[in-house]
């Protein structure tokens, strides 16, 4: 995992002008502060440095990947892909590269595919790294939206493992009618950025990322469960067996939902938001690698995973922890 050393908390944002409290934020969301990059970091330079920690704890030489897959909605451009940054600043030689573009749910969608590739035979090594930089595409003055999000990256190396290791199954699922619940207007080629873009008040708040906080809300509570139940259901287990519940760390009232519709007690679900706010694509990396160096992962749990965000997306994945960090 990799995290800016820029904390802002709820009381900086206060100071800054805008016009909330610490005590509102963390009622409605749970997120006491969260980490911003500088002007001169982009998401490539946190997603290089989590690459290399996830290469180094998998003792996995760069140069033996297959595949770089990148799940971001920050890219450095928009083109060519980050992930094809990511693999030369690794030295991934011969490892194929790409960009994954489903927002919150990204590293869910990642985890899949990188599954896939594996399972079918294709390839053996591949690296996936979740990341983004949200705050860049923030409007400070916005507390709809600028007290959620902050940025970071986590990696992971998937490789072939035994039967019944590993990822046992994954849900992925999307409603594109829910397009315009969080979204970015501009930057596209449906609503290019040009000059006039920012001689224009109107086209200028398009730059910033807009979210209808209740419509997602109402989506997620809805979604996650029933995603879990399903993926729960491929691999033939029950609520009862999951052991870690690592979901994506948008709203300390969604966790907390979740955890308590599966009887899962608070020390089985891995909560983080109050430290990093919505790190989007990165989050459920982040959070493993967290659990990992609290103890919280043992080689055989039952670990659930579940992504959710703008699209409408949403990913699941039930895993199967195939090592011990021997905490």
């Amino acid at each position: 995992m990799s995290l800016p050393p820029n904390v802002i908390t709820n009381d900086d944002l206060k100071k800054n002008g805008l016009e909330t409290t610490n005590e509102w934020i963390v009622q409605r969301t749970g997120i006491r502060e969260r980490r911003v990059t500088d002007a001169e970091t982009a998401s490539s330079d946190l997603a290089i440095a989590a690459s290399l920690q996830a290469l180094e704890d998998a003792g996995i030489d760069a140069k033996d990947l297959d595949l770089v897959l990148c799940a971001t909605a920050t890219g450095d451009y928009v083109w060519p892909a980050t992930a094809c940054i990511i693999q030369q600043a690794i030295g991934a030689t011969k490892a194929g590269a790409f960009d994954l573009s489903a927002a919150c749910s990204g590293f869910c969608y990642g985890v899949s595919t990188a599954t896939g590739f594996i399972q079918s035979g294709m390839m053996d090594k591949i690296l996936v790294v979740g990341v983004d930089t949200l705050t860049k595409h923030l409007d400070w003055k916005d507390r709809s939206t600028c007290i959620l999000f902050g940025d970071g990256a986590g990696a992971a190396v998937l490789s072939a493992c035994a039967p019944n290791e590993g990822v046992l199954s994954s849900v992925l699922g999307a409603d594109g009618s829910g397009l315009k619940s969080v979204w970015l207007p501009a930057g596209g080629t449906r609503t290019p950025i040009n000059a006039e873009t920012f001689t224009d008040s109107a086209s200028e708040h398009d730059t910033h990322l807009q979210m209808n906080g209740r419509e997602v809300y109402e989506f997620a509570v809805k979604i996650v469960p029933q995603t879990i139940l399903e993926a729960l259901d491929k691999a033939c287990l029950r609520p009862s067996d999951i052991d870690l519940l690592v979901m994506h760390q948008a709203n300390i009232r969604i966790l907390h939902s979740a955890a308590e519709r599966f009887g899962i007690a608070l020390d089985r679900l891995v909560v983080n938001v109050d430290r990093y706010g919505n790190t989007s694509a990165a989050s459920i990396p982040i959070a493993l690698r967290e659990a990992a160096d609290s103890g919280k992962l043992h080689k055989g749990d039952i670990v659930v995973t579940m992504g959710f965000g703008a699209g409408l997306t949403w990913g699941a994945n039930v895993i199967r922890w195939t090592r011990d960090y021997g905490i």
